[in-house]
């Protein structure tokens, strides 16, 4: 007969950001867990406030799964002596499998005896496999760790009660000084303990308490009181699901409630009272139809509607002083000019072993000069990032910027055209940051993200040549997500970006304006490399593209990002099609002869009066065809389909010809020819690291 199993651990109010994740882990390890012991399931469902973690099993097998199965032991041979005597080895591994010798049979494999023994475990009750699951709960990893009175013992925050029932029967379990029974705990304020009779019982029972058990229940409510709120007063409100997330991981019984504070603050930037209001306070901000921001909020009370209106007043106060500390510091931020701002940086630490913000802003702005050329931005454009390299760090130094960081960027946009700047300069000054986080959003303009890739290289490149390289899981500098930023930025704008000739001419513009400070970049030119490269390889595992096509693009001669994309979308595209096999054999047994190839690649002229065969010469005629269409302005894709067109002719020449003629001129003049197509497929990267079958 199906049960039901519940496991609820009681805790203190834990970070709103640990709740969902910890519950899922909890469900996961539990489900393992139950593999692992054989104990059938129907579903596993879950339940989390600030203050408990649960997990309810249904459907669940009264017992374990028996298990009989038949282990082979030694040879017949090994077993039994010449007399038929039962050996050492025969008696140990009946032994071993809990059995006699008279449990033995004999069975042949490939015509040879061996001896078998079936065994048969009765499966555990349900009761007694869950007595085990405190390994369950005390094996759990979270992100930060703490200890409480006098134990050893490390969780995310201290175990005050547990209720573990399989059906109406507890199932004891003890942690610590904790033992498991039936009563779970309501509401801090509005409910009181309650005694859970049944596993099925939870949800409504603690719902009589004042606890919304069901995340997914209670994050409903609140998305439903705010839309009742927002008709109510004929507003507009953008529901940021993370905001959600966290408000609903921060109560138990939720009731939403609007506030206001004065207009006067609207004069103030939207994005410091949106600030203010969703990552200071929690709240959800209002608009009109038009999308103006209104004087309004909304926020989640953990409770009831009694005595809502001092809350209402207690929140209004508390966003009047962090609005009151905005308004000063905006006002007081605009009595400075930006050069004024940019000497600052100068005393600013960048990090104690790279130099200061402005030594970094020099570095970028001359970065940022040298990418322009190379991604043929405007003369406009490369004024408005000259301009924007010059002072976009500037805010970091702003009272604003100080009391809200989270602003840095925004605020250097909106005072750079406070103070006369292109808004194009602005703009920039905000992307440069882009993107925040691995999926984050990327600069819109071009100039924005030329300044994040110029910004992002400079960050790489500096703690890379003082030796603070990220190892294992150990980033303290973002590095890997700046990297993963700059390839991000690449392939949106569709930008070449040769990794080992950038870092080469970037080093040497430093050093023409003599901007290095100090810092050695080229000894680390080739790890840098292999970072950016390992962030491409990322991109593309993130995609799903076969490791063997990642391998190969990223193994290629030029390095270049772009073209690692461009060779890996069209590989991907091909990689069915019938010829597909056929080409890449061809081509990568051209690759292999030419790779050992003792030539002066500066001069690979072919002399048609020294060829054999007509093979030779019609592969001749062919490449010289290609060669005036194959340009660097080609797409990957014809390049792929024009040298696939030439399978034919390079299987016919391979037949006909004996590549490594013994007369050095014939077989010097076919490495030459053969090294011409060899340079066309090396542009698409190693494809001796293709697999096909």
């Amino acid at each position: 007969m199906a049960k039901t199993y519940l496991l609820e651990i009681g805790l203190e109010e834990m970070p709103a950001h640990v709740v969902t994740p910890s519950v899922l882990q909890l469900k996961e390890r539990f489900a393992k867990f139950l593999k692992d012991e054989r104990l059938a399931y129907e579903d596993i469902k879950t339940f989390s406030t600030p203050r408990r973690l649960t997990i309810q099993i249904e459907g669940l097998a009264d017992k374990q799964a028996d298990v009989k199965k038949e282990v082979r032991g030694p040879a017949k041979k090994i077993a039994q002596d010449a007399d038929g005597n039962w050996t050492k080895a025969a008696i140990g591994f009946s032994k071993g499998q809990g059995a006699s010798t008279d449990d033995i049979v004999f069975k042949e494999i490939k015509g040879t005896p061996y001896v078998f023994v079936q065994t048969f475990t009765a499966g555990k009750s349900a009761k007694d496999v869950l007595a085990g699951v405190k390994e369950v709960i005390t094996k759990m990893n979270f992100p930060t760790m703490m200890k409480w009175s006098t134990f050893s013992f490390k969780y995310i925050r201290p175990i005050r009660w547990l209720v573990s029932l399989l059906d109406d029967e507890i199932v004891p379990i003890e942690i610590l000084d904790v033992q498991a029974g039936r009563t779970s705990r309501g509401h801090r304020f509005l409910g009181h303990d309650v005694e859970i009779k049944t596993a099925t019982d939870y949800e409504a029972d603690l719902a009589d308490v004042f606890v919304i058990a069901d995340a997914a229940k209670r994050k409903a409510k609140i998305r439903e009181q705010i839309a009742a709120l927002a008709t109510a007063h004929n507003w507009q409100i953008k529901v940021n699901e993370d905001l959600l997330e966290e408000v609903n991981n921060l109560v138990e019984y939720p009731t939403a409630f609007a506030g206001d504070f004065e207009a006067k603050y609207l004069q103030i930037p939207d994005e410091v009272l949106i600030t203010s209001m969703r990552d200071h306070q929690r709240f959800f901000y209002v608009t009109d139809a038009d999308d103006n921001l209104l004087p309004h909020f909304v926020s989640v009370r953990n409770g009831n509607a009694e005595n809502l209106q001092n809350v209402v007043l207690g929140n209004q106060k508390v966003l009047t002083a962090r609005l009151e500390d905005a308004a000063f510091f905006y006002h007081e931020d605009q009595q400075n000019s930006i050069q004024a701002y940019v000497e600052r940086l100068k005393k600013v630490s960048f990090h104690d072993k790279i130099g200061t913000m402005y030594e970094k802003m020099q570095r970028v702005m001359y970065i940022s000069g040298f990418l322009a050329n190379q991604f043929g931005l405007t003369e406009a454009e490369k004024n408005q990032l000259h301009r924007a390299a010059q002072i976009y760090k500037f805010d970091l130094v702003t009272g604003m910027v100080g009391e809200f960081p989270e602003l840095q960027g925004v605020m250097g946009d909106k005072y750079a055209v406070l103070k006369g700047e292109d808004p194009a300069v602005g703009q920039a000054i905000r992307e440069h940051y882009m993107p925040v986080s691995a999926d984050g959003d990327l600069p819109k303009s071009k100039v924005g993200a030329v300044l994040a890739v110029a910004d992002k290289i400079d960050s790489i490149t500096s703690f890379f040549a003082v030796g603070l390289v990220p190892s294992g899981s150990n980033d303290p500098f973002a590095l890997r997500r700046q990297a993963f930023g700059i390839v991000r930025i690449v392939r949106d704008q569709g930008w070449d970006f040769p990794i080992r000739k950038f870092e080469a001419e970037i080093q040497h513009e430093l050093q023409a304006h003599d901007a290095t400070y100090d810092l050695d970049f080229a000894k680390q030119d080739q790890p840098v490399a292999d970072f950016l490269t390992d962030r491409v390889k990322q991109w593309f595992g993130n995609q799903k593209i076969r490791y063997d096509i990642v391998d190969t693009v990223v193994k290629g001669q030029r390095q270049d990002i772009r073209e690692m994309f461009k060779a890996a979308d069209v590989l991907n595209a091909h990689q069915d099609d019938p010829q597909f096999k056929d080409t890449i054999e061809a081509l990568t047994r051209l690759l292999r002869i030419t790779a050992k190839a003792d030539i002066d690649v500066n001069d690979l002229t072919v002399d048609p009066a020294l060829f054999e065969n007509d093979a030779e010469q019609q592969l001749y005629d062919a490449v010289e065809a290609l060669q005036k269409t194959v340009t660097p302005t080609m797409s990957m894709d014809d390049r792929f389909k024009a040298l696939a067109n030439l399978r034919p002719l390079i299987v016919n020449y391979f037949e006909a010809t004996m590549v490594m003629s013994k007369d050095d001129q014939i077989r010097d003049n076919h490495l030459k020819q053969l090294l011409i197509i060899a340079n066309m497929v090396n542009v698409m990267g190693d494809l001796n690291q293709l697999v096909v079958k």
